[in-house]
């Protein structure tokens, strides 16, 4: 389908022009560009639209961009159109030393010759400019900026750029809302807003309600581009407030227990919400066959893996055996990729789930797709796994501590412990096994120990 291109009329159209050999250099570098290891080739518009004048003090462009790659890292001409990124760029004189992190660079053609370009989402007035726009549902262009009903977004709250590091970009105004920015984006429905819109309107207090949403609107269908969202000031995450007590040699079984409740409770909620399916022996078959090839790949790619693969394998041919005689399961929306990272303990000890936008690399269509709960159970008992592994100190049992704890707490809330269905979870916990091979051998491989140590448990089913 091709995408229309949107302009303002006041839109300089030869902006990505200008910007072009800047934009090759600086994309590849940003945490959230998804094509590493493959050059940038060129560019097309997807969309443009201009927030503040281009011929003003500070000007501000909203683009959508498609980055054009080769097919390979090296060698071969072939080349394919890359992914859809959202950029706000900055226009300036100058940059003052504070925004020195958000260069992109000095242009020296089109209509922006003679400024710097940057990243605009450092600067306190473009953000400013995305709030306000929300606040009052600004239409500009083909942008729809909404906000939900009954929700006030106070004027003047002071924005922030979170500086750590994420698939997207994180703003935060005056310690009362987060706005979410999706750098990577398809068109549809997006998971990220869909799902705690669904869980707002149950009333699950354990996901932060939006207040916001940012959408494009091109050629009939719309691009979730932003979520904002209530911040919960003082929150620590799950990855960090585990962390720090295995560095102090405390005992996290509580807060696994707790966890497990609220994943429960959203699950729960999401059954409520949204549509549910059974899974029968031709699904079942299909999602084994899904876990088989995935197998297959990771031991084509990781050599350290192959001696494994037989082993694995029974763990996904098993579930396809149990669906032949008859087994079906319950499958519904789910979180998708869930981990410690992705839960929020407030300092009242309440825990929050965020970031549902599932696996980023897998098709839009196939993170909205029901699956059975437990596939994020497994996320967190790999998560646990990896904080146990991560800390200075080894503190023996602290991840089956936590496993047996969170398992319990779900059970607690959710009225079934997924320990009960030992074929589904292991083979759910053995494909995100398989996944952390394949990536960190690919991406981090002082990691690679880590789900190798689970692909040898893993690899022993343990006694019926």
């Amino acid at each position: 389908m091709s995408e229309a291109v949107i302009r303002t009329d006041t839109s300089p159209p030869g902006l990505l022009a200008s910007l072009d050999p800047l934009l090759r250099d600086w994309l590849p570098r940003q945490r959230w560009f998804a094509g590493k290891g493959r050059p940038v080739t060129g560019f097309s518009l997807v969309a443009a639209t201009e927030l503040l004048p281009a011929d003003s003090r500070l000007g501000l462009h909203h683009v959508l961009v498609r980055a054009h790659q080769r097919q390979t890292p090296a060698g071969g001409s072939a080349e394919e159109p890359g992914d859809c990124y959202q950029l706000l760029i900055g226009t300036r004189e100058a940059l003052p030393p504070r925004l020195a992190p958000a260069l992109i660079g000095h242009v020296s053609e089109g209509p922006a010759a003679g400024l710097t370009a940057y990243d605009a989402l450092y600067d306190t007035r473009p953000a400013e400019v995305l709030l306000e726009a929300l606040r009052t549902r600004a239409r500009i262009g083909g942008l729809r900026f909404e906000r939900a009903p009954g929700d006030d977004i106070r004027p003047g709250l002071v924005p922030r750029l979170m500086t750590a590091e994420q698939s997207n970009s994180s703003v935060v105004y005056g310690d009362t809302f987060i706005l979410k920015v999706l750098r990577r984006i398809v068109p549809g429905v997006n998971p990220d807003l869909e799902l705690p819109l669904a869980l707002a309107r149950e009333g699950c207090p354990r996901v932060p309600a939006p207040a916001g949403w940012m959408v494009a609107d091109l050629a009939g269908r719309s691009w979730v581009l932003g979520v904002l969202q209530p911040y919960l000031q003082g929150a620590t995450d799950g990855w960090e407030l585990a962390l720090r007590e295995l560095a102090k040699g405390e005992d996290f079984a509580a807060e696994a227990r707790a966890l497990g409740r609220a994943t429960a409770e959203v699950h729960t909620a999401l059954a409520r919400a949204l549509p549910t399916v059974t899974l029968g022996h031709a699904q079942a078959r299909q999602l084994a066959d899904g876990m088989i090839e995935r197998l297959a790949e990771a031991a084509r790619a990781v050599p350290l893996l192959r001696s494994y693969a037989p082993a694995l394998r029974t763990a996904f041919t098993a579930l396809a055996d149990l669906a032949a005689e008859g087994g079906t399961w319950t499958a519904q929306r789910v979180h998708g990729d869930l981990h410690l990272g992705q839960c929020l303990r407030s300092p009242d000890g309440e825990w929050s789930l965020i970031d549902f936008e599932g696996e980023p690399a897998k098709p839009l269509a196939e993170r909205r797709l029901p699956q059975p709960a437990v596939r994020d159970v497994a996320g967190m008992l790999r998560s646990f796994d990896y904080a146990a592994h991560s800390a200075e100190v080894r503190v023996p049992g602290w991840a089956e501590t936590c496993r047996a704890a969170y398992c319990t707490g779900y059970a607690e809330a959710g009225g079934r412990d997924p320990r009960t269905d030992p074929v589904l979870l292991r083979a759910y916990e053995t494909d995100k096994a398989v996944y952390e091979v394949l990536y960190e051998a690919r991406h981090r491989p002082d990691w690679l120990p880590v789900p190798l140590a689970a692909v040898r448990r893993l690899s022993v089913p343990e006694p019926a």
